[in-house]
């Protein structure tokens, strides 16, 4: 039976940048060849997120060819002072259909008077269809992203009766304090295998791979509910009409 709480959208961009956490710091930077959990997290959390719910992404279909582009770039310095030097290889005109629900944020009790399913997922499909609430990136704030509704499996995909790809040990995630309730951040990794263009990610409690980050303590947003938005109302609208 199809999860009530199920959301299904397409995202597209010019560039896409998905890359570990190591290379953030600076230098030069390649993008994986396939988006990470935690940036299809990231998509959907600019789409809609409230500190109630914890996006869980089920699946990604890649649906054009993978092709990279080389570009220089000026970054700061690693101390920030003055510019560097670097080439940049992203990946070029990228599609992806993506598959997921929400589940309830267990770390925030406080919040259990804002565990209303059907209020959350009507507000994100609405802003899935307008678009999103924030502006969207593909894994760095250079690389502009689209959203927009789809079923997820239609239409065609560069990859489709491809066979299996697989793929060396991969970055998934970040696991925050105020998922994880440890004051920790936490980086998990995984071995990725797209077959006919779709990759299906194991839940984060399945990662085996992790590594401590850093001490870090959560501090979580007061606000819970869409009236600071001016969603409610539109809320209030539908539930009349059922």
């Amino acid at each position: 039976m199809e999860k009530e709480n199920r959301v299904e959208f397409k995202v597209h961009g010019k560039y896409a940048l998905f890359t570990d956490p190591l290379t953030k710091l600076g230098g030069e930077k390649c993008s994986y060849h396939i988006p990470t959990y935690e940036a299809l997290k990231g998509v959907l959390s600019s789409v809609y997120w409230k500190p109630t719910i914890v996006w869980i992404i089920d699946k990604v279909r890649v649906m054009k060819r993978i092709r990279t582009q080389t570009r220089s770039a000026k970054p700061v310095k690693y101390g920030g002072k003055g510019n560097d030097l670097a080439i940049y290889t992203y990946l070029t005109d990228v599609e992806y259909q993506v598959q997921a629900h929400f589940k309830w944020n267990e770390r925030r009790p406080d919040l259990i008077k804002d565990q209303n399913e059907n209020k959350h997922f009507f507000v994100v499909k609405r802003m899935i269809k307008v678009g999103g609430r924030r502006d969207v990136f593909l894994g760095a704030r250079e690389c502009q992203g689209y959203v927009e509704p789809c079923k997820f499996g239609e239409g065609k995909s560069d990859y489709d009766d491809y066979g299996e790809i697989a793929f060396d040990l991969m970055f998934h995630g970040f696991d925050y304090p105020d998922e994880l309730g440890k004051d920790e951040l936490h980086a998990r990794f995984w071995r990725p295998e797209m077959i006919d263009g779709k990759i299906d990610f194991i839940r984060p409690e399945e990662c085996s791979i992790r590594k401590v980050v850093r001490a870090m303590k959560a501090s979580p947003p007061e606000t819970i509910g869409l009236e600071e938005d001016g969603l409610l109302e539109g809320f209030e609208e539908w539930e009349a009409q059922k």
